[in-house]
């Protein structure tokens, strides 16, 4: 039996020469969406997978955007991606997710919390983020993971769940060594593991590009070549 539990992220700016390339997807294995970090459907998916829209940042709270998560025949929504980097407090959050966020769920969408970076800011700002919204906890708990150590990465994403006793979706997570069997064997270890592990619901590796990201993304890592 396939586990499907595997989110392609499929970065725009990164694809839009080769949109053909989403062909290539094996439909019927482990891949079980499609995340582009927007609100708007890549139109080469072809609605062969579900879609994972994001409220990226706060642009994506109001205008066209807005309308487009508003109104998704999409069962999931992501939250705000690395908002502590992009100067969003939690506190600014919590308002919008009581104000705005909420109405998804009561139009059925399930929700994901905001995915912050795994250092002590990332983990400072989702702690604080969960305790303001007590009274509507989100659904799933974003993480995104580096690192070159599989035992760590386990570990970080166990105790993250145990903190929170919510059900994971790590929406990003790579191996940063440059090294290919490093990064190899990192893929597979968290692959295996994640598919294993029931309260993981989804898992997303970085990512399918042409070109690498910045220079903190191992070339190693790159899924399109």
């Amino acid at each position: 039996m396939v586990v499907r539990k595997r989110m392609l992220l499929w970065d725009y700016t990164n694809t839009q020469k080769c949109p053909q390339m989403m062909d290539k997807v094996n439909f019927n294995g482990p891949i079980s969406s499609v995340c582009n970090w927007n609100a708007w459907v890549p139109p080469e998916l072809k609605g062969r997978l579900p879609f994972r829209p994001m409220i990226h940042l706060l642009p994506q709270t109001q205008g066209d955007e807005w309308q487009w998560i508003l109104n998704t025949n999409q069962p999931l929504v992501i939250y705000f991606n690395e908002p502590e980097r992009a100067g969003i407090t939690p506190e600014q959050a919590a308002d919008i997710w009581h104000k705005q966020v909420l109405q998804l769920r009561k139009k059925g969408k399930k929700l994901c919390s905001p995915c912050c970076a795994q250092d002590p800011a990332g983990n400072a700002w989702i702690d604080k983020f969960l305790s303001l919204v007590q009274d509507s906890r989100p659904d799933y708990l974003g993480l995104h993971v580096y690192g070159t150590d599989g035992n760590a990465a386990i570990k970080y994403i166990t105790d993250m769940h145990n903190k929170y006793k919510l059900p994971v979706i790590v929406h990003e997570i790579a191996s940063i060594s440059r090294t290919y069997k490093d990064v190899e064997g990192f893929t597979f270890q968290l692959a295996n593991w994640m598919d294993k592990t029931d309260w993981v619901y989804e898992y997303a590796f970085f990512g399918c590009m042409e070109q690498v990201a910045d220079s903190f993304v191992s070339p190693a890592a790159q899924l399109m070549v």
